[in-house]
């Protein structure tokens, strides 16, 4: 022990040698029975508000309120359940401790807060994978399905091509098969003598070229634009025209498009951030409660008369 000496008197400033240390003031019983009992009557009261959810939804009569009220309504009666919850569980904690010192009561109300937050938070996580879970089995069964119909397909053509199919197919010339196929892929000549097949093959070589590298060179868009005249037989200037105003509504499509997204990404951002927000004042005014239910059932201890 650590010793100061004023004018001759002695004042000590620590434990003397050998003397046990402090006892542990927490009752981890009482913070877990706390923290279970905060998660158990919050759900009891998040079924509770399922359940009026449910009554209030009429289809028959068409009175079912709207999509946001439902979500605002939920939130609501989330936050009330959860701090409801949390005043049980601070004040059952507090009471199983035993102490009568209000910070002793004030710290197992936080470590209610703190253990009820985690037990939901494996409750929820649990329900997510075991929905995912079937979700997964379910795919994998209607998978399986489709794979067996697929195997069950291929052998039933597999026995057809036995039959008068396959004598069917032994009469086509494979070299015709390859003629009408190079005839179709033929392109580059005059629009006029080429079939319609080779215009729509070269119109959709250029559009594809179009749509992936952004533009065409001034050739390439005149090139499309005799390949449109010939195959819906107008005017060259008419085809061009046709070609610039399909351009230009594409390219109100790709704004528009470009737009959307903008906007949808910002929605996103905004809910993410209000959610967060909501979370925030949702666990802040969880403590607060699991602190006022633990000040309530903080004993107090009993009186001593004493006589003189």
């Amino acid at each position: 022990m650590s010793t100061s000496t004023t004018t001759g008197a002695a004042y000590g400033t620590g434990l003397p040698d050998g003397t046990a240390p402090l006892p542990s003031r927490i009752s981890w019983g009482a913070v877990f029975a706390g923290g279970v009992v905060a998660v158990a009557v919050g759900t009891m009261l998040n079924v509770l508000g399922l359940a009026i959810g449910a009554t209030a939804v009429d289809t028959t009569a068409g009175q079912t309120p709207g999509a946001s009220s439902f979500g605002i309504g939920a939130g609501i009666w989330l936050l009330v359940a959860n701090t409801i919850g949390l005043l049980v569980g601070g004040y059952v904690a507090a009471r199983l401790s035993g102490s009568g010192d209000s910070t002793d009561s004030v710290l197992h109300g936080l470590s209610v807060w703190a253990i009820g937050f985690l037990l939901s938070a494996v409750l929820l996580g649990n329900i997510i994978a075991g929905t995912a879970n079937t979700a997964f089995q379910g795919a994998s069964s209607i998978a399986g399905g489709v794979l067996q119909g697929v195997g069950s397909a291929a052998g039933g053509a597999a026995n057809a091509a036995s039959g008068p199919a396959s004598q069917l197919a032994q009469q086509v010339d494979p070299k015709q098969l390859v003629e009408r196929a190079q005839t179709a892929l033929r392109t580059g000549g005059d629009p006029a003598q080429m079939s319609s097949d080779q215009r729509n093959a070269e119109i959709a070589q250029l559009l594809t070229r179009r749509v992936t590298d952004g533009q065409l060179s001034q050739q390439d868009r005149d090139r499309l634009g005799q390949l449109v005249a010939a195959e819906y037989n107008i005017a060259p200037d008419e085809a061009q025209r046709r070609l610039q105003q399909v351009e230009q509504q594409a390219n109100q499509a790709a704004q528009e498009a470009s737009r959307r997204a903008r906007e949808a990404a910002d929605a996103a951002a905004t809910g993410g951030a209000v959610a967060a927000y909501w979370i925030f004042a949702a666990m802040l005014l969880g403590a607060v409660a699991a602190v006022l239910g633990a000040r309530v059932g903080t004993r107090t201890p009993p009186a001593v008369r004493r006589y003189a």
